[in-house]
């Protein structure tokens, strides 16, 4: 019987929750497809999170001060230094040799994340020294989602294509085509589409609705993501209810673990009767199953449990610093008719109401909007990667 396949999956999350959120997804996906993943986790620890990985390793965290990611801060809120990143590059090259892994995944690196290539880079070094070595050569693949933040400095573009160049073996693209194409924000797709593969969007089986003793039955979920971007939002949301049609209805306000704790707690002492403030839960996919209605940021997760679980929705896509994909991913699904959307300018709670209500009268949206079998398409892409691999006899 052959051996499983291993994986060594990095993910380095900085402000949001979003990027650990979409690896735990694909690596429960790889799981149950008989490859055994070690993730690696370079971002603040996040609550209940399930990865479901064969082993999970947290390295020393690191954090963005801001929405601009130029400063990162320790688990103390130091700025990191020279010495630290050296200390996190040798677990990082310690925990590679100590898996030996077939497959190297990185997310979305070499399309994000420069400011940790003093880890990513030699990783990958290691891993394409070893290919040259014959017996034991990892795969190298970029792991990268449907839309990206457009560079703030000209020649960017130049050096991801040459990093996928240098370095890479696959690139999955987890979006579909047929909804918005990769090279809508990297023109230079054409100089990868050999290394280049669209699994389609990631996300995990939907729960089934429950009935009305099942959490979050008839409810409106306020959901955060991370909860670090969230103040304008929650301000317009909860003014917003009392505009709204659904001004009796239980709303459920859920904040993420980056959320300062000060904050959450006058939050939650202040909410008024009918208004439930919670740090995020764990089951978040069954809350968006059993509501009414959902307000959400929009992010990439998120949208895709919305359309996984048909929920109603209105989304505040997140627009800070240079951010804009949420902007555009939601603008898309709404022009299909999945969810209205409230646009960061434009944001107030007469906005908000207005939207809940369009949503309320709109139809039911189709299911089948985008592709949504990212996950297990991953997988098979990944063995079928191998399969190349070992047949060529690199």
């Amino acid at each position: 019987m052959a051996k499983p396949l291993k994986v060594l999956f990095y993910v380095q999350h900085l402000l949001g929750v979003g990027h650990l959120m979409r690896a735990g997804t694909l690596t429960r996906a790889l799981e149950a497809n008989g490859i055994a993943v070690t993730l690696v986790s370079g971002g603040a620890p996040v609550p209940g999170f399930d990865s479901g990985a064969t082993d999970f390793v947290q390295l020393p965290p690191t954090r963005a001060v801001d929405k601009y990611f130029k400063v990162l801060v320790d688990e103390d809120d130091r700025q990191i230094d020279d010495a630290w990143k050296d200390r996190r590059r040798d677990l990082l090259l310690d925990i590679y040799r100590r898996t030996s892994p077939d497959i190297v995944l990185v997310e979305l690196f070499p399309f994000g994340r420069r400011q940790m290539r003093f880890e990513i880079e030699p990783l990958l070094t290691a891993a394409r020294r070893d290919k040259t070595d014959g017996e034991g050569r990892p795969i190298i693949v970029s792991s990268v989602r449907d839309i990206l933040v457009e560079p703030d400095k000209p020649g960017r573009l130049d050096e991801m294509v040459q990093r996928v160049r240098d370095y890479f073996d696959l690139v999955l693209i987890h979006g579909d085509p047929d909804f918005v194409a990769f090279d809508e924000t990297f023109p230079r797709l054409s100089d990868i589409a050999d290394v280049a593969r669209y699994t389609g969007y990631v996300a995990d089986p939907p729960p089934a609705p429950g009935g009305p003793d099942s959490p979050g039955y008839g409810e409106v979920i306020v959901s955060t993501g991370g909860g670090a971007v969230s103040e304008d939002m929650l301000s317009a949301v909860l003014e917003a209810r009392a505009l709204t049609s659904l001004s009796d209805t239980t709303w459920r306000i859920l904040l993420g673990h980056n959320y300062p704790e000060t904050d959450f707690q006058t939050c939650k002492s202040s909410a008024p009767e009918g208004v439930i403030v919670e740090r995020a839960r764990t089951d978040f996919a069954q809350l968006l199953a059993n509501c009414r209605l959902s307000i959400s940021q929009g992010g990439y997760n998120t949208v895709m449990e919305l359309l996984a679980t048909g929920t109603r929705a209105v989304c505040l896509p997140y627009a800070g610093g240079l951010e804009s994909e949420q902007t555009l991913r939601c603008g898309l699904l709404a022009a299909r008719g999945a969810m209205e959307v409230v646009n960061q300018p434009e944001v107030s709670a007469e906005a908000v109401a207005a939207a809940v209500e369009r949503a309320l009268r709109g139809p039911d949206h189709d299911h089948a909007i985008v592709d949504m079998n990212g996950a297990q398409r991953s997988a098979i892409l990944l063995k079928e990667a191998i399969e190349r691999h070992e047949s060529a006899g690199k």
